[in-house]
């Protein structure tokens, strides 16, 4: 259940030592907003800002975080959405649906970062057997060609 469904946005350089209820706290220096996880149980929740975690939408006047918040960490296990400064709770998820969306967002970072998901996890492109070399950019590549320079 949501105890706390309204959330004052502080743009901040640092996030506070102590995390306030009711405020979502946003450091665009570092990426990252913090707030009191909105079930009232007041462990703190980060959502970094990243393509493959979470994107802020500030219109002036209200936040948005996307996509939605789920504590599966938590033992409160809240699940809610920040739209237009507001908490929104969102239904409960079984652990299959955890176990799921946690293939997914370790499936959506490899691929981002140029990295495979190996037994679960991810690993770095070092670790990984490859037949292929990386692909060489397109001014390396230029500048190969003009200089006959294969490095």
């Amino acid at each position: 259940m949501i105890r706390h469904t309204r959330l004052e946005h502080r743009f901040v350089k640092h996030l506070p030592e102590k995390i306030e209820p009711d405020v979502l706290y946003i450091s665009m220096e570092y990426g990252t907003a913090a707030h009191s996880c909105c079930c009232g149980c007041g462990e703190e929740v980060v959502t970094p800002f990243t393509p493959t975690d979470w994107s802020m939408t500030f219109d002036g006047e209200t936040v948005s975080l996307h996509p939605s918040i789920g504590n599966w960490s938590l033992a409160c296990r809240s699940h809610y959405v920040i739209k237009r400064g507001r908490a929104i709770e969102a239904g409960p998820w079984t652990d299959e649906q955890v176990a799921a969306e946690r293939q997914r967002d370790r499936a959506a970072k490899a691929h981002h970062y140029g990295t495979a998901v190996l037994g679960g996890s991810v690993a770095s492109p070092a670790l990984q057997p490859s037949a292929n070399p990386a692909p060489i950019g397109f001014w390396r590549s230029l500048w190969r060609r003009v200089t006959g320079n294969s490095e």
